[in-house]
């Protein structure tokens, strides 16, 4: 068949850059990534007809005017996913305090990655797959923030696109002085491609998870509580008008191909096929969310918990990993498509 990687120079908002396109020759799937803008793998369409793409990562309408990063397509979380309580936090006898950037100006919020440039490093195709990969090391790309974290680090994202796939592979280096804490997670928002309407309520969710970290003002407070039948999504239900801003825990979903387990399905009664969500077994926290706007779904694997490193220091087990210097710490997620089933 045969794939290909293109870049075209595109703006949005007040950023210019190469926007990389991966394809395949029959053109039956693309994705469209954006490295000034996070490494945001911002579509990822299948063609449902001769001249309509469908979209399986929703972006906003205004994304070339108003392009808020964590709004759209694949935002990648990094060193900390998730809210950072008053962007705040102690590590081997250090205070740290980062700006505070979520929307209400209290917390710090999914770290330094989504919302600044990154480098293309490399990009390859073969007859079944095209990948591009992006790296983004905190003191090269934002090294104002330098002091914001206990060790500097390196970050290579590759987005390798199949015709049935999409395969996210992370690797983190830590490339500093001291021992690094982190967590990763991926804001992706979905929908069905091909779903009659705009609004995400129809679709049928099912996600693998035990239990809910029961949060205040949008924080774990470190207890886990047994799922409620209205968030109780293990069976798969619709969506329909729920509410969802929950941090899942205890990710137990079946064991797929390489080791890795599935953590959710999304998919419509009125459309054939089936999106599936599968991880390795270091992202054990699952996050799902629905914008206002409600025409998609955030499906959302982290390796921690929100707010993961001040539970971590009250002894909580919160998911939030230390490498020591020069330790390298690689994870894989896939979004996978399947048109057949049912």
């Amino acid at each position: 068949m045969g794939f290909s990687v293109r870049s075209c120079v595109a703006t949005a908002g007040e950023r210019t850059g190469d926007v990389y396109e991966l394809g395949c020759a029959n053109e039956a799937v693309r994705a469209e990534v954006w490295p000034q803008w996070g490494f945001n793998c911002l579509k990822w369409q299948v063609r449902q007809s001769e001249d309509l793409w469908t979209d399986i990562f929703y972006h906003m309408p205004d994304w070339t005017t108003n392009p808020v990063p964590t709004r759209s397509g694949h935002p990648i979380l990094f060193p900390f996913p998730g809210r950072l309580r008053q962007g705040r936090f102690s590590f081997e006898g250090r205070e740290y305090q980062l700006p505070l950037t979520d929307a209400t100006g209290q917390h710090a919020i999914h770290g330094f990655t989504p919302r600044n440039r990154w480098r293309v490093v490399d990009s390859l195709t073969g007859p079944d797959f095209a990948a591009v990969t992006g790296e983004f090391h905190l003191a090269r790309d934002l090294p104002e923030a330098v002091e914001y974290w206990p060790s500097d680090f390196q970050l290579r994202v590759t987005y390798r696109l199949h015709t049935d796939r999409l395969r996210v592979e992370a690797a983190i280096q830590n490339v500093g002085s001291g021992r690094l804490p982190c967590g990763v997670g991926y804001h992706g928002y979905f929908r069905i491609p091909g779903m009659p309407e705009l609004e995400i309520g129809g679709c049928i969710l099912q996600a693998s998870v035990e239990q809910l970290w029961l949060s205040e003002n949008q924080l774990p407070t470190g207890q886990r509580l047994n799922l409620q039948p209205e968030i109780d999504f293990r069976h798969g239900q619709p969506i329909g008008a729920t509410v969802l801003d929950h941090v899942f825990t205890g990710v137990s979903g079946p064991p797929v191909d390489d080791g890795m387990i599935e953590l959710a399905r999304l998919s419509h009664p009125a459309v054939r096929g089936v999106l599936r969500v599968v991880a390795d077994r270091s992202f054990r926290e699952l996050v799902l969310f629905t914008p206002p706007h409600r025409q998609a779904i955030a499906i959302e694997p982290y390796t921690s918990s929100a707010d993961a490193a001040n539970l971590a220091a009250q002894g909580v087990d919160s998911g939030w990993r230390v490498l020591e210097r020069d330790a390298v710490w690689n994870t894989t997620v896939e979004y996978r498509w399947d048109w057949g089933a049912a």
